[in-house]
Order: structure tokens, then C-alpha cells, then sequence
């Protein structure tokens, strides 16, 4: 019984420093950073990486970026898709 409050009571102090810190990485920033600050400052931590990420998402250049890397990836699939299809077309003939 002890141990299942003190689980509870730990997994809902750390949820939001974890939620914190996932959102801080998956945007290339410092996990642990923001997994401290989200335990010490939850709320506002929270709330300050989500208006920083935000303000980092309405730069126009930083859209410019993202579309131009999806664009750039996209043409290398195809390039390396077209390159395999080849190679496969020319070891079939061999055989």
C-alpha cells in the first residue's frame, strides 16, 4: 500500500519534467536542462518552452528550413530509389 502511493505520488511529480524535457529534445534542445527546470519550476517551465518552441515554429526562415529539408529528403528517396530499381534491373539480367 506504502509503496503504491509513493509510486503514485512519483510519477505524478515527474510527469510533467518528463513531458517537459521529451518536447525540449524532440526540438534539439537540451533534455536534461529542461527535465531539471521542469522539477524545479514546473509549470513555468513548461509554458516557457512551449512559447519558445512556438516562437521558434512562426520564424519564417526556421519554416523555410524544415520545408527545404523535407524537400531534400524526399529527392534523395527517389534518387536512392531509382539507383536501387537499376541495380536490380541490371542483376536480374546477369542471371
Amino acid at each position: 500500500m506504502l509503496l503504491d502511493l509513493l509510486f503514485f505520488i512519483l510519477s505524478t511529480l515527474l510527469f510533467l519534467p518528463l513531458v517537459t524535457g521529451y518536447c525540449a529534445y524532440s526540438y534539439g534542445r537540451s533534455f536534461w536542462l529542461w527535465f531539471v527546470l521542469g522539477c524545479g519550476l514546473p509549470y513555468i517551465s513548461f509554458i516557457g518552452l512551449i512559447v519558445s518552441l512556438h516562437r521558434k515554429e512562426l520564424n519564417p526562415g526556421e519554416r523555410l528550413v524544415a520545408e527545404a529539408k523535407a524537400i531534400l529528403v524526399a529527392q534523395e528517396l527517389k534518387s536512392l530509389a531509382a539507383v536501387l530499381s537499376s541495380n536490380g534491373a541490371i542483376h536480374q539480367a546477369d542471371h
